[in-house]
């Protein structure tokens, strides 16, 4: 018995309202050859709703309904082999771990995460061109993936292949054709979209939508670095995207030093409960002072008033896009976007404050006439 009601009347209902729904299309087929219409609308008038209160509800979706006892035990073995396999793996790397490197604390997994997250990005962004469009393909890819996972389970069927190619594709476009690049890139992408949604007949518009907005959030909006390490020489390009890449990090960890410390007034308790005002001013103050020292690089025109401006406004987008991802995490059920950055959680956690200050500062630079930069490039 659960919630009063027996499996077999549970059946029995479903039977009969099965029955009543044979009848009432025996019925309007009637009907239209101008038979029996009287009787079928009285069937359809009679035929009740099938609700299910909250605690006879059967568990999953409806073709999980009538699983026999046979079928429940096979899926609960599946269930119990798979977690045998993944827990056989986790011991396999726990032992080939060096023993001073086992059991770490939370604090010291974090650390070690973010040293080799942030060495990577340093040599890449320092080395040259090339190495670093390649990483911030890599990066698009990945959190491209890790956003349309999140989305699949809220309902939506993104075309997560479409999606993850054009990601990947934007700051190489960007690179090599400047403006009208990321144009045929978002081009290609809607045409791609468009055939996709004709052709296949389960995909609705809100999923066209997510498939073109995650592809945009993830790969267009990193393409103002492009703009910004292309437009001076190296190495100065290259240190003026360090810059910037440090005021993103200076606005967090100052944001969140200050805000654990003495934060008290919720910045917006329903997105993000740990995020206050007292941090993001906090935030606000780091981001200006490496913007400060941007004024300092050569083939920059930069006024320190300037320079304080755009700090300001680059900092208020970094939370804003931090502020995005938490919805969206929040919204799917997320608590971490993936499990690539362990003490972290995924590589978009760690980049959704990067994707508006990059596209951000890329038009502050240009439109201030702080760097050089042609916005159109001729392809031939």
């Amino acid at each position: 018995m659960s919630g009063g009601i027996s499996e077999d009347e549970k059946k029995d209902r479903a039977r009969r309202a099965r029955e009543r729904l044979r009848e009432g299309s025996r019925g309007k087929r009637s009907s239209r050859a101008g038979e029996g219409s009287k009787a079928s609308s009285e069937a359809e008038r009679e035929m009740p709703p099938i609700v299910w209160d909250a605690e006879s509800a059967p568990d999953g979706p409806p073709w999980h309904y009538d699983l026999s006892e046979e079928e429940r035990h096979l899926r609960e073995e599946k269930r119990e082999t798979r977690q045998e396999k993944r827990d056989r793996l986790k011991r396999k790397a726990l032992d080939k771990t060096p023993q001073k490197l086992k059991n770490p604390s939370d604090l010291q997994v974090r650390f070690r995460t973010g040293a080799v997250y942030t060495a990577v990005t340093v040599i890449c962004v320092l080395a040259g061109n090339i190495p670093m469009v390649l990483m911030l393909m890599a990066v698009a890819g990945i959190c491209a993936g890790e956003f349309f996972y999140m989305l699949r389970s809220d309902a939506k069927l993104p075309n997560e292949m479409l999606g993850i190619i054009a990601a990947v594709l934007y700051p190489l476009s960007v690179y090599v054709a400047g403006l009208i690049g990321a144009m045929l890139v978002s081009l290609g992408l809607l045409l791609a979209l468009l055939v996709w949604y004709v052709f296949w007949l389960r995909a609705r518009i809100p999923d066209v939508g997510v498939s073109f907005f995650g592809a945009a959030y993830t790969g267009l909006l990193l393409c103002g670095l492009i703009v910004i390490r292309i437009s001076l020489p190296d190495p100065w390009g290259g240190i003026l995207v360090l810059l910037l890449f440090l005021s993103v990090w200076a606005n967090d960890a100052f944001a969140y030093l200050v805000g654990s410390k003495i934060g008290k007034h919720k910045l917006a308790p329903r997105t993000s409960p740990k995020k206050s005002w007292e941090g993001f001013i906090a935030g606000l103050v780091g981001s200006v002072v490496f913007w400060c020292v941007m004024t300092f690089v050569p083939g920059v025109t930069m006024s320190i008033l300037q320079a304080v401006c755009f700090g300001l406004i680059s900092g208020c987008m970094g939370v804003l896009g931090d502020l995005a991802e938490s919805r969206i995490k929040r919204n799917s059920g997320f608590k971490d976007s993936g499990t690539i950055m362990p003490g972290h959680g995924g590589l978009l956690d760690r980049s959704d404050s990067l994707f508006l200050t990059s596209i951000t500062a890329a038009i502050l630079l240009v439109a201030g006439g702080c760097i050089p930069y042609t916005l159109f490039y001729t392809l031939f």
